[in-house]
């Protein structure tokens, strides 16, 4: 029987890092062929559409896939964008094993990872590939704010006070689910905080394990491939020592408590009015993402725009192409969005 193709699983909570840690796997692939799956929330294809666009592979020419959604890029990598269809996309790639070295898979930031790991014990996959390993990307700036990481003292406090606070958030618990399955923690965005700070995410972060995994540090994402693959972890033969919080459940989807919307405008911004403005809506609405393509007046690149929070990064990825109208498609990620104020906010704008 040939070798099963290796798949790393990269998750993490909303923004912190993972579309931009894949783009610097596949910029250095050193000659591997990757396929790259996209899981993304929300409508529009935005992280997609990022490694796509990734500078070694400039130019995008479908194949002639069952599957529209897988795109070949010119560097001989794959790349598709799956909502429902993880199965049959898996599939589809299982056939060409022979133009595949590994696979790649970026879960949705609200996603809990061990029920994919787990869909690698179906048997349509498992003769086929298997989990090389799980590697779950962190927002070391966030966990510095105190977002995602708890305080097992703080905690005891509360319980002692009233019993009712005992139990953590969904969101709490997803940040801990995520770091439970993991073979690789990647301690994200330390270019935002200094040493000592480090020392402490890093610190709360191992209280969050459950058992020993390997930490290593990244700056945008910036990981020696070799770091990243390789494992031989079979992580789907390895459930019982990845604990979650709802391994006693028939299904739960952190999906169904956090929405999406988008705007799409055919219009120009000024880069900076527009991120200012964003910053004003993601203090008055319950805002966890913005990210999306931005067209700027008399630019000919399009703008990228990431926000977790208040916190935003932007820069220009590559031109628009010949056959494409400039327009600004942003996709925001929260709790009761009132897409009608989003957009006319945005309306309002000057060009």
């Amino acid at each position: 029987m040939a070798t099963k193709i290796p798949v790393t699983v990269v998750t993490g909570f909303l923004g912190s890092g993972k579309t931009t840690l894949i783009r610097h796997l596949l910029q250095n692939n050193q000659g591997r062929r990757i396929a790259i799956l996209v899981n993304e929330f929300g409508e529009l294809g935005i992280d997609g559409e990022l490694l796509k666009s990734c500078q070694v592979c400039p130019e995008e020419a479908k194949g002639e896939d069952s599957l529209p959604q897988i795109v070949e890029l010119t560097n001989g990598c794959l790349c598709c964008t799956v909502q429902e269809e993880f199965l049959p996309t898996m599939l589809e790639l299982l056939k060409r094993r022979d133009s595949i070295d590994c696979i790649a898979i970026e879960t949705s930031g609200l996603a809990l990872p061990k029920p994919l790991v787990k869909a690698f014990r179906w048997h349509e996959i498992r003769n086929a590939a298997t989990v090389d390993a799980v590697v779950t990307v962190v927002d070391c700036a966030a966990v510095a704010a105190g977002t995602f990481a708890s305080n097992p003292q703080a905690i005891e406090v509360q319980r002692q006070a009233d019993e009712s606070l005992e139990h953590e958030t969904p969101l709490q618990e997803l940040f801990e689910d995520q770091l439970a399955c993991a073979d690789l923690v990647v301690l994200n965005k330390t270019d935002l905080i200094d040493a000592t700070t480090q020392a402490e995410v890093l610190k709360l972060v191992q209280q969050e394990l459950p058992r020993q995994v390997k930490m290593v540090t990244s700056d945008r994402g910036q990981i020696e491939p070799t770091i990243l693959l390789g494992f031989q972890a079979a992580a789907e033969d390895d459930l019982s020592n990845r604990p979650s919080h709802h391994d006693t459940e028939e299904d739960h989807e952190h999906e169904e408590e956090i929405t999406s919307t988008h705007v799409v405008l055919n219009r120009t911004f000024e880069p900076n009015a527009l991120q200012n403005q964003l910053q004003v809506l993601a203090k008055e609405q319950d805002i966890y993402r913005i990210k999306g393509f931005v067209a700027v007046a008399n630019k000919p690149m399009r703008l990228v725009l990431q926000g977790v929070g208040t916190r935003f990064d932007q820069f220009y990825d590559r031109l628009w192409q010949p056959e494409e109208m400039p327009q600004t498609r942003l996709v925001f990620i929260g709790r009761s969005l009132n897409p009608t104020t989003i957009e006319s906010q945005l309306v309002a704008l000057p060009n």
